[in-house]
């Protein structure tokens, strides 16, 4: 298992996107949270507010994961993390991999 973590600058294009994911079977699930950014961008400190995603999937489906997100997501450079997950209880682990089949 592992999760993706990336970053919407609002709530419509995050949902847009984590649908198609899902309707596509490249995630099982996904948590948004909206949270305040602080970043560098063209040479100027900028502010905002953005939804953080946790992507839920599997290693096998990294790279489609992370192609797809690179095609619909707004941002010129959006941040697209893997992030591998060492330890997690069997019963959730047997559900995202039944839901990913």
């Amino acid at each position: 298992m592992i999760i993706v973590y990336t970053t919407f600058p609002d709530w419509k294009s995050a949902e847009d996107t984590i649908k198609k994911l899902l309707e596509e079977k490249l995630i099982a699930c996904a948590n948004l949270r909206e949270h305040k950014a602080f970043y560098w961008w063209e040479g100027r400190l900028e502010e905002g507010n953005e939804v953080g995603a946790l992507l839920k999937t599997k290693v096998e489906l990294w790279k489609s994961v992370r192609e797809r997100l690179k095609e619909l997501h707004p941002y010129r450079v959006p941040a697209i993390i893997r992030i591998d997950v060492d330890n997690v209880n069997a019963e959730y682990l047997n559900w995202l991999l039944e839901v990913l089949r």
